[in-house]
């Protein structure tokens, strides 16, 4: 799945019984794809192309290539991290939450 498919569905998509306790604001920068700020608070995932007003808690930077692994599975994020293909800035224990999301 493309990056811009993946963000567009991501709250329909959204196992909202996964996301309890979770209260963080994510950037995914995909080089040559964009940008998009996912915000999980509340028990709700929202999602806005661009880096929103606010800082995020996490920026999680990676090729679309990358992503496109990561999206299907075909990739661990925790190998992706460990090989340099996937950056993380910020809240790394927030980071890690994201495994529940996806």
């Amino acid at each position: 799945m493309k990056p811009r498919e993946f963000f567009e569905s991501l709250e329909a998509r959204a196992d909202l019984s996964k996301v309890e306790g979770i209260d963080h604001a994510y950037l995914f920068d995909i080089d040559g794809e964009g940008q998009w700020l996912v915000e999980v608070r509340d028990g709700k995932v929202r999602v806005a192309e661009g880096s929103g007003s606010e800082p995020a808690d996490v920026t999680i930077s990676l090729s679309a290539d990358t992503f496109e692994a990561l999206a299907s599975r075909r990739q661990s994020p925790v190998v992706a991290y460990m090989k340099g293909k996937l950056k993380v800035k910020g809240d790394t224990a927030a980071a890690m939450k994201l495994q529940k999301l996806f």
